[in-house]
């Protein structure tokens, strides 16, 4: 586990953007973690840590889910599945549609594993939990076991902890 002073430098890097994407929002933006290559290895060590050992393959939510899926995949040695916005899979097998503070969207996966596949499902922010719910719900549907959900940053105060259930997350905003 990364210590807490390199964790600390970490989270340093994101940044704070206010009213993006629209009036009242503060964005975090990941960009310079990612770009920190020390960083960011602390920062995948960190998100994977409570589950090493425990999944088959990694799902990561789109779009900002893909990349630290990816590295997370990779640090495991273990394989990476995408979970889609509506529409940009070539054949989808189960969708989930789901409310967001603004909006309603749907997201899609494959059928590709098998059932009883152990999923870590790993995003990068948890805000009001709609998202995650609905990929977990996702592959419960597909006969996979989400044996846990990991973050890099919980906004706290938006009650995604209390609709997704147990999160573990790297950093709190």
């Amino acid at each position: 586990m990364p210590t807490a002073e390199a964790l600390a430098r970490a989270e340093s890097l994101i940044r704070e953007i206010p009213d993006h994407p629209r009036a009242g929002i503060l964005f975090r933006d990941i960009t310079p973690l990612l770009a920190d290559a020390e960083a960011f290895r602390i920062s995948i060590d960190a998100l994977i840590a409570p589950f090493a050992g425990t999944y088959d393959v990694v799902a990561g939510v789109e779009a900002r889910g893909f990349l630290l899926a990816g590295a997370v995949a990779i640090a495991a040695g273990v394989g990476m599945v995408p979970v889609r916005k509506a529409g940009k899979l070539p054949r989808p097998a189960a969708s989930a549609s789901f409310e967001l503070e603004y909006a309603q969207a749907t997201i899609e996966v494959h059928d590709d594993l098998p059932p009883g596949t152990r999923v870590l499902l790993v995003d990068d922010v948890l805000a009001t939990g709609g998202t995650l719910v609905a990929a977990q719900r996702l592959f419960a549907d597909l006969g996979q076991t989400v044996v846990g959900t990991a973050v890099l940053m919980e906004l706290e105060g938006l009650g995604g902890r209390e609709v997704v259930g147990e999160v573990h997350t790297v950093f709190r905003g």
